[in-house]
């Protein structure tokens, strides 16, 4: 019983064997997952899986690398998208000053935008932040994102950040990160984080985890992040890697407000 909470299932790299590993995460025990939209193609495509798969839920919105082409007309499509019933997040949205793809002051109008249409729209959020934490937080904060709750996606900041973050009411999402040998400060946040605010995802195409490093992710390796949540939490009573599935498929189903 486990939800990937965030895949990118559209990727080219998945277009000679998408429904087999959509499968091979069902034998594997994923019973759900959510496909992100990165820009408008990509979260059309993402409403297009989520109709093709019962098990499918999509995400709409612009990646803060691809805010910089956002044209007129491109918030009116996703308000047409999110009336589809599979549609059940906005984002992922956020700051990226790593590669700056987008100019940081772009991309901290555009957050604010998208935050307001997803308030608009009654979406939780998916948030991408790197190396903007005091920005992400601040406008979070300014623009009174508590209100629809959401998740820092694939977390990988301090304590700083998941302090904030959980006092907004947000969620935390790990990846496979979690399972690379540098990642100690990471595993730290990740035991001491309360467990009904825990969420897990592959990311995938990227960010495999180990014992798959190296090769292309699929949510099956959902897993593994799992396992290792599990073992961070060994001291709860009765922990498991099926009861962080439990705890953590609930989680993401109160979140997305899916029965």
């Amino acid at each position: 019983m486990l939800f990937d909470t965030h895949t990118h299932l559209d990727d080219t790299r998945y277009n000679q064997d998408r429904e087999a590993m959509i499968a091979r995460a069902q034998e594997a025990g994923v019973e759900a997952f959510v496909t992100i939209g990165c820009d408008l193609a990509t979260s059309q495509a993402a409403v297009a899986l989520a109709e093709q798969h019962p098990s499918v839920y999509a995400s709409i919105g612009v990646h803060p690398h691809e805010v910089k082409h956002i044209l007129d007309g491109w918030y009116d499509e996703f308000r047409r998208l999110a009336q589809n019933k599979k549609v059940v997040a906005y984002g992922e949205i956020g700051l990226d000053y790593h590669y700056n793809h987008s100019s940081p002051k772009e991309q901290r109008e555009r957050f604010r935008e998208q935050i307001q249409l997803a308030r608009e729209l009654g979406l939780p959020l998916i948030i991408h932040t790197r190396e903007a934490q005091e920005d992400t937080i601040t406008i979070l904060e300014e623009e009174r994102a508590s209100d629809i709750g959401g998740v820092l996606h694939c977390f990988s900041g301090d304590a700083w950040l998941a302090k904030n973050a959980l006092g907004l009411g947000f969620y935390l999402s790990f990846s496979g990160i979690l399972t690379f040998q540098n990642a100690t400060m990471l595993r730290d946040i990740a035991k001491t984080a309360p467990l009904d605010r825990l969420l897990i995802e592959t990311d995938c195409p990227y960010l495999t985890p180990i014992p798959h490093r190296g090769r292309r992710n699929e949510p099956a390796y959902v897993s593994f992040v799992a396992q290792k949540l599990a073992e961070l939490h060994a001291d709860a009573p009765g922990m498991s890697a099926d009861t962080i599935g439990r705890i953590t498929t609930g989680n993401a189903k109160r979140l997305f407000k899916i029965a």
